[in-house]
């Protein structure tokens, strides 16, 4: 055999183990490729199943709060009124004088918020008893106080209280914003603090650990609890109003049924303005002082 017969004869086999190796490589791949489709759209489907389980679970979910509401609506609420409210009232009403209720008001008022204990329901009987002149005067003046008082006792423990806001993360980041800027900035933040849903009676204290100065937290406080006071004079109305229909001593016309429904619904929409529009607001100065931060750091890295 000549060197030419043989070199053929390699190259021929080099080309075969090629073919076989590309044809083998080709093999695997292809032999794969089902599985990969299969995978890729046998995902899509349990993602689908996952969303619409999960949609069911929130239509029962809502389906259950309906009828829990429902039931309340019928049975828990005529009970409250008759059992709880309406006994209160009669008792507060026969026990106290009018001057005397309104500084127990007063009182409860300015003592309940230093102990962290919600003031809302002597805002409601504020509102049932005195109405809206007296009682958002009582309102004001008591919350006035139990604004101040925390603040002072939490000049007393500012160093305990910003250890425990070390705890929280989230509110120290919250609370470190009012604090922050001049004193309108101050005055605004915390006004608009009033006005969410963030729980000022815990603000009252922490407030003392920033460089927030008094007058504008004393100022922003007031400006804030002004559309809290009215929104609990007027429920508070309204409880009356049902407690009174509900025990036989008025007759509600259609008129004033319509009335008290279509106030009830602009009372919850102002309720979710208010608080959708603070929490806005918030987040946007809460990222502007942020963005000035980091320019301040950058500055002189950039110089």
């Amino acid at each position: 055999m000549t060197l030419e017969s043989s070199g053929e004869l390699e190259r021929h086999a080099n080309s075969e183990h090629y073919v076989g190796g590309k044809s083998d490589y080709v093999r695997l791949v292809t032999s794969d490729e089902p599985g990969a489709v299969e995978n890729e759209m046998l995902q899509p489907q349990a993602e689908s199943r996952f969303k619409s389980f999960r949609w069911w679970i929130k239509v029962i979910l809502w389906c259950f709060v309906i009828v829990v509401i429902g039931l309340l609506l019928k049975w828990g609420v005529p009970f409250i009124f008759e059992k709880v409210i309406y006994p209160i009232m009669e008792w507060e009403s026969t026990a106290f004088g009018r001057p005397v209720l309104a500084l127990v008001l007063v009182a409860s008022l300015a003592l309940f918020p230093v102990f962290v204990i919600p003031s809302g329901p002597s805002m409601w009987l504020a509102g049932m008893i005195f109405g809206y002149g007296l009682g958002f005067v009582i309102i004001m003046v008591g919350t006035t106080i139990g604004m101040v008082l925390p603040y002072l006792i939490g000049l007393l423990f500012r160093d305990r209280i910003h250890q425990w806001l070390t705890r929280w993360p989230r509110y120290a980041e919250m609370i470190r914003l009012a604090g922050e800027g001049s004193s309108f900035h101050q005055f605004r933040v915390v006004a608009l603090f009033r006005i969410s849903p963030f729980p000022y009676t815990i603000f009252n204290y922490a407030i003392v650990v920033t460089n927030m100065r008094f007058w504008p937290y004393l100022s922003g406080s007031i400006a804030g609890m002004v559309p809290e006071a009215f929104l609990y004079i007027y429920s508070g109305r309204l409880i009356r109003t049902v407690a009174d229909a509900e025990i036989g001593k008025r007759h509600l016309t259609t008129t004033e049924i319509m009335y008290n429904i279509i106030s009830l619904i602009i009372a919850v929409a102002a309720i979710v303005a208010f608080t959708v529009y603070a929490k806005r607001t918030l987040n946007k100065l809460k990222m502007g002082v942020a963005n000035e931060e980091g320019a301040s750091i950058s500055g002189p890295l950039v110089s």
